[in-house]
């Protein structure tokens, strides 16, 4: 039990003192651009596959499930307003963001901690930069950047996959079924889910960065942090997801 609490607050410290070095290096000069564009083309464009489909997947399967459930009880007219909130709200990003976890999380871990093991953060150290600047900074700012954009494509697609299902397979209107997705959705509910996802990003990209700049000597450390980073990333998203969801739900009653 006291080694895991050492590991514990060792993760806590360790990430914590990453994150202030990165909002050091974040605004200091030079500003690598080209590394950046880089970051956002394979952390967010090349996940869009993997996000497309399966948030059209979740949109789908949640429309069929309250379409059998509540066709018994003559309640097909609130499906699309089930779907549509559940997903903007809650679905959308936490799907997304899992995904996201497992698909660059376990990209940069892998990526950051082959460079410590072939001595790469080393030769950067050596020639006067600081691998913080170069290696750290790009990809927590992809992540910021792509995650949130992901989320909104997938709350979209998520929406739509729901609503071919309501039409094609539960034989409602789809006049009535936008109708009901524009009555039901407020802003609130957009933008509760969409904060969300500026907190996971980070949930994603500081424990990856973290892991992959502590790991040991060896490729077998390498899939060790791999899967650290991506369980830690994981967990952080649904744990956190509840605090934010009761903070955004207080943040909305005061109003």
């Amino acid at each position: 039990m006291t080694a895991r609490a050492e590991k514990f607050f060792t993760f806590v410290g360790g990430t914590s003192q990453l994150f202030g070095q990165f909002l050091r290096e974040v605004t200091r000069r030079p500003f690598y651009f080209h590394l950046l564009i880089q970051q956002i083309q394979s952390i967010g464009v090349r996940s869009l596959p993997l996000i497309f489909t399966v948030a059209a997947s979740v949109g789908m399967v949640m429309a069929l499930q309250f379409g059998i459930g509540l066709e018994k009880f003559g309640g097909k007219l609130y499906i699309p307003k089930l779907v549509s909130v559940s997903i903007i709200r809650e679905l959308g990003p936490i799907f997304a963001s899992l995904m996201f976890a497992a698909r660059v999380g376990a990209g940069i871990t892998s990526e950051v901690a082959s460079m410590v093991v072939t001595q790469q953060i080393d030769a950067i150290r050596a020639l006067g930069t600081s691998p913080i600047k170069r290696i750290v900074v790009p990809r927590i700012l992809a992540c910021l950047i792509c995650l949130p954009l992901l989320s909104i494509i997938a709350n979209s697609v998520g929406v739509l996959g729901g609503m071919l299902v309501g039409t094609f397979d539960l034989r409602l209107d789809p006049g009535f079924y936008w109708q009901k997705i524009f009555v039901s959705v407020i802003l609130a509910d957009y933008l509760s889910g969409f904060g969300k996802t500026f907190f996971f990003a980070m949930f994603v990209a500081l424990p990856s960065c973290y892991y992959g700049l502590n790991v040991e000597r060896g490729t077998q450390g390498v899939g060790i942090a791999t899967t650290r980073a991506v369980v830690t990333s994981s967990i952080l998203i649904l744990v956190g997801d509840y605090f934010l969801t009761k903070f955004f739900w207080i943040f909305e009653s005061w109003k």
